[in-house]
């Protein structure tokens, strides 16, 4: 874990210009042609599941939840976790995400997806999700392709398409 004095808290609306500025210097100007970028174009993160952390003032790590329908049933994309490249291998991207999804659980969430490095996020449960099970609206590694069922109830022959949709608490 980090040494650092870190504050994770939830995304307020003024963190948007720094967090956009986090994710061009991450990502660069192609993610906006991913797949996972597309399904949560227009779309607002899910309020009260999204959280920046922070070392005095400065952003240095944000994570997203964004609402979708998967198979017909409320889910939520995960995306993207970002760490600034010069604080990164110290924890924050882990306590981002273990925050992130009890926020999520404790909102009664049932289903995150991600499109994502396994070895990283199977650490806190995330599996691949099965070839076929769900699709998504363009191209993605079936190897990076992840879910996590928060209840461990999800009927295993759910799936069907995944597609964006407006956030219900």
């Amino acid at each position: 874990m980090t040494d650092l004095p870190l504050v994770i808290r939830a995304e307020l609306p003024a963190d948007t210009a720094a967090i956009d500025k986090l994710h061009e210097r991450a990502f660069g100007p192609g993610r906006f042609a991913r797949t996972a970028y597309r399904l949560r174009e227009g779309v607002p993160p899910a309020p009260g599941l999204s959280f920046t952390a922070l070392v005095g003032t400065l952003i240095v790590g944000s994570i997203r939840l964004s609402p979708i329908v998967a198979g017909g049933v409320p889910a939520l994309l995960l995306g993207p976790l970002t760490v600034d490249p010069a604080f990164m291998n110290r924890g924050i991207g882990r306590r981002l995400l273990e925050r992130s999804i009890a926020a999520a659980k404790e909102h009664g969430h049932t289903l995150i997806f991600l499109v994502g490095d396994e070895p990283f996020y199977a650490k806190v449960g995330f599996c691949r999700v099965r070839a076929g099970r769900f699709t998504l609206p363009g191209p993605v590694d079936p190897a990076r392709f992840l879910m996590l069922d928060l209840t461990g109830e999800t009927p295993d022959d759910l799936g069907g398409p995944i597609i964006p949709a407006p956030f219900a608490a």
